[in-house]
């Protein structure tokens, strides 16, 4: 990967991790949605390889940094006027010397619950990623001279995983069913790149448009719920924390399935190399079973109600019967 992307892709991040910061649970269900991530592959999706690879050595790595700087000086203050969430107000509220990063991670590590939801989510994005990385190539094998559909394959996939991230961080925000909503979505990715594994190849390009479309659904739409589970799972710790680590995950297998699959590829073949992905996105289905839906923050919360509740009810007079006097 060109070493402009690599910087990119860890600039995309750390918008994300101060995105987790600056917002509470509510406005979390959008901006969890990687809206600014996807956006980033508007553009290259409808550009020929052929002009990207005349063009992009040539463009100055250093304009998106550089802008990228200018707006975090400019227009992000160092952090809210009020706590965005409960996590953050009780992180607030101890003295700086107490809190600890390291502990944080390791009280986390230590989360079995998390620890199942951080291998599920390296396991699906990390076959988003490489489908991702491997669209142009595995097009262009079954359909030659197809540079400029490609491309737009990638674009239906985008635009339709915007769809699917702000939809499904909706429902969640209206139902509160986070381990439910979770394994339909991660069955559904599983079931869709099985139907696109079998379809590449039919030589019909619009049913690639449709099951490409589908699988981007499902599969970019899980990426909120992996954010707002792992912050119910872990609470009160940091949610900059938590995604933070779900992050190094989808890396660290995106990076090795995008090398494998290329490999398997190369030696066997495109179906080959897409039932590889499927494989683990079955094994990531079954092991996102056994997460107990451990909602620490919705009790939390319940918990905080009850006990505004509670003063209301002593306060309120009480009238006794005349027979009792």
């Amino acid at each position: 990967m060109n070493k402009p992307f690599k910087r990119q892709s860890l600039l995309q991040r750390r918008f994300l991790l101060l995105l987790l910061d600056k917002f509470g649970h509510r406005e979390s269900k959008l901006k969890d949605a990687d809206v600014f991530y996807t956006l980033n592959f508007t553009s290259p999706c409808t550009v020929p390889q052929a002009v990207l690879s005349s063009c992009v050595p040539r463009l100055p790595s250093c304009t998106g940094a550089n802008g990228s700087i200018l707006c975090l000086v400019s227009v992000f203050k160092e952090k809210p006027p009020y706590p965005p969430s409960r996590a953050q107000a009780l992180i607030q509220s101890r003295p700086a010397e107490e809190y600890s990063y390291v502990q944080s991670i390791l009280r986390l590590l230590r989360n079995a619950n998390f620890v199942l939801l951080m291998v599920t989510y390296g396991l699906n994005t990390g076959c988003f990623y490489s489908l991702s990385t491997l669209l142009n190539r595995m097009v262009i094998h079954h359909y030659p001279k197809e540079e400029v559909n490609a491309g737009r394959i990638g674009l239906t996939i985008v635009l339709s995983g915007m769809a699917g991230a702000l939809i499904s961080g909706l429902w969640l925000d209206r139902t509160k069913t986070y381990k439910q909503t979770t394994l339909v979505v991660y069955v559904m990715s599983l079931l869709g790149m099985v139907v696109y594994t079998f379809t590449l190849n039919l030589g019909h390009l619009w049913v690639v448009f449709v099951t490409a479309g589908v699988l981007g659904f499902f599969m970019t739409g899980y990426l909120p719920l992996g954010f707002e589970f792992a912050a119910e799972l872990t609470y009160p710790e940091s949610e900059g924390t938590s995604s933070g680590l779900l992050n190094v995950s989808a890396q660290i297998f995106g990076i090795a399935f995008t090398i494998s699959q290329g490999q398997i590829i190369d030696h066997f073949g495109t179906k080959a190399g897409n039932l590889f992905l499927c494989s683990f996105l079955l094994l990531g289905s079954i092991m996102t079973a056994f997460i107990k839906a451990d909602l620490r923050r919705q009790q939390a919360n319940v918990e905080n109600e009850h006990t505004k509740a509670m003063p209301e009810a002593c306060t309120a007079p009480i009238v006794l019967e005349e027979s009792k006097l």
